[in-house]
């Protein structure tokens, strides 16, 4: 993935992911926390995105990833809130209590503080849920400030889904 992503690039981004989404008649939820609900704003600076985006869940907080999304608290003590296990639950919950096709979670840590050696500043998971409910995560490692994690994990989001649209039948 290209290590600069600045605004433009970001938009042309989302409008590739809004055009598989109307192509194929599908709508979705998202569930951000280091994102802060970058990746909503960039669904919602497209006009007519409420064809194709229902919602967005901004979960910062263990409690608030636990009470709108349905994490469980048990994991998120376990592995922690940025860890794969989260972030499938995380896009999990954001698809069915939005009732959508598709959803995206992002869960990172941006920095400057907050890192581990287990898990670094730039550590960010995803996840991604399509309508045949076969959840997908990856965990990358992007470097850089707070802002450029934040946008490699912006467009991880939205390519990331992107390329599930677009890949053959999954078996």
């Amino acid at each position: 993935m290209e290590q600069t992503h600045n605004d433009q690039v970001l938009a042309q981004h989302a409008f590739a992911l809004a055009s598989a989404l109307k192509a194929g008649g599908q709508r979705l939820a998202l569930a951000e926390s280091c994102t802060g609900g970058w990746v909503a704003k960039l669904c919602t600076d497209l006009a007519g995105s409420s064809n194709w985006f229902e919602r967005g869940f901004v979960t910062y907080s263990n409690e608030a990833k636990h009470e709108l999304l349905g994490v469980d608290a048990h994991l998120i003590e376990q592995q922690g809130a940025v860890s794969e296990p989260v972030a499938a639950q995380m896009a999990v919950g954001a698809q069915q209590r939005a009732r959508v096709d598709c959803a995206i979670s992002i869960t990172g840590i941006a920095g400057p503080g907050g890192g581990s050696p287990d898990k670094p500043v730039g550590t960010v998971c995803f996840g991604w849920v399509l309508a045949d409910g076969v959840v997908e995560t990856e965990r990358h490692l992007f470097s850089g400030d707070r802002d450029a994690i934040r946008r490699a994990s912006v467009a991880q989001a939205l390519v990331g889904l992107l390329e599930r649209l677009r890949a053959p039948l999954r078996f």
